[in-house]
């Protein structure tokens, strides 16, 4: 009598839950859900997903994360997906199994608890890191918005020195110093002036708004190297209405606890500082061997988006270097980027499960928007079309917007779309603890 052997599941493996991996990972389970011979499982060492061009808004305060948030744990039932609770610590191709770390959550409790998760095909969309180009100080007397927990610290310390100047008999100014002016950079400054018109009204006075100075700092000619000179003219022009003053060819040699140093040798006062300039792959990549990475230890991958090294290992968003044909540039870090690399894996894993032929990724721009906080935003489509006030602002909402209603469908993305309207209409319009 013959033995029959039991078929064991294709288990796809996607490390991190930033916008492109949750983004798969749910497609990827709503498409294998009745499916008995595959497996989805994603890994994320937070339990909760934050789309990360939502940070500056939650580093001024103008937003609160926890309205925001969506529990992995939840989301992966209704969408019939495993989550992991981890921290990717180590790779092993031979075995084809991720080291991950998970920290204990008892009380007082420091200790962390090492497990392994074997694969057949492992994603990779562990995303980017601020690059301090390791300018002196930076680590120590910076802010980096790469997470929410940084993003959340930043919104706290700006809180406590609003609470704190409460207590005193005088105002003071406060100054604030952002260095990058990409598109991060430049969303917080506006943000950032929107937050103390605010703080002023809900009564936090000691702090005079006309004292508080935002500084906007780039080594390049000009802001927002990503769109057209025209556009970031604009853009320009318009942070200097906001009050936000714009410094170009300012190169930042070191920084201490009050001050920002300039090559040139020149200095500005800073309370607090935000670095935002820059991108550069995860730590964790760094030890992985035998992969080729590029300068800024990005995996380098091929139009399928398998690494170079193993075809068994994908790689998409910030982490990868992709390059979708010789003629093309590289691929920035940008969430439409991370987006349609998330919907090309979709049918590429398909197609890798039937053992069909990988279809080649081909990157589709369509544009870039900036938000200028409340009502402006400035952006170009299509590479030509001019954008900017609220028809852009209206845009720019529009793109999170779809990121819900692939997350949640369009019905659920819609409930939502209405309870944060109404939350804007009865809450305050800003975090004040």
């Amino acid at each position: 009598m013959a033995v029959q052997t039991k078929q064991v599941p294709h288990h796809i493996v996607i490390i991190g839950g930033g916008a492109g991996g949750l983004e798969l990972a749910t497609q990827l389970g709503d498409s294998f859900a009745k499916s008995k011979w595959v497996k989805i499982t994603l890994v994320d060492q937070n339990l909760t997903h934050i789309w990360k061009p939502l940070l500056h808004e939650i580093a001024a305060g103008t937003l609160n994360p926890s309205v925001e948030e969506i529990n992995y744990f939840a989301h992966a039932s209704k969408h019939h997906y495993e989550f992991v609770l981890g921290r990717f610590v180590g790779l092993d191709q031979e075995h084809k199994n991720v080291k991950l770390e998970a920290r204990q959550y008892a009380k007082q409790s420091t200790e962390t608890t090492q497990f392994e998760l074997n694969y057949d095909t492992l994603v990779l969309a562990v995303g980017s890191t601020s690059n301090d180009f390791s300018t002196e100080g930076a680590k120590h007397y910076c802010h980096f918005l790469d997470s929410r927990q940084q993003a959340e610290i930043f919104q706290q310390d700006l809180l406590h020195l609003y609470l704190d100047a409460q207590n005193r008999p005088e105002t003071r100014a406060l100054n604030i110093a952002i260095i990058g002016a990409g598109a991060t950079g430049v969303e917080l400054a506006a943000e950032l002036v929107h937050a103390k018109t605010t703080f002023f009204k809900y009564g936090l006075n000691k702090i005079d708004p006309n004292k508080v100075k935002v500084t906007l700092i780039e080594a390049a000619d000009r802001i927002l190297p990503a769109l057209s000179t025209k556009m970031a003219n604009h853009t320009h022009t318009q942070l200097e209405k906001l009050g936000v003053e714009v410094l170009t060819h300012h190169r930042v040699a070191k920084l201490d606890k009050d001050h920002v140093y300039f090559a040139d040798g020149s200095q500005i006062d800073a309370d607090l500082k935000v670095w935002a300039a820059g991108i550069k792959a995860p730590v964790v990549l760094n030890a992985l061997e035998g992969f080729e990475k590029d300068a800024i230890g990005r995996l380098k991958v091929y139009a399928t988006l398998q690494t170079r090294s193993d075809p068994n290992i994908f790689a998409f968003g910030d982490c990868a270097h992709c390059q979708p044909a010789a003629d093309e540039p590289v691929l920035g870090p940008r969430a439409q980027v991370a987006s349609q690399q998330a919907a090309f894996l979709l049918r590429a894993l398909k197609a890798r499960i039937r053992g069909q032929s990988l279809p080649m990724f081909k990157f589709s721009d369509k544009g870039s928007l900036v938000s200028l906080s409340q009502y402006k935003a400035v952006g170009e489509l299509l590479g030509q079309v001019n954008v900017q006030g609220v028809l852009a602002k209206t845009m720019y909402v529009s793109l999170y917007r779809l990121h819900q209603a692939t997350l949640h469908g369009y019905t659920q993305a819609g409930l939502m779309t209405a309870k944060d309207l109404m939350n804007k209409k009865v809450g305050p319009k800003i975090k004040l603890h």
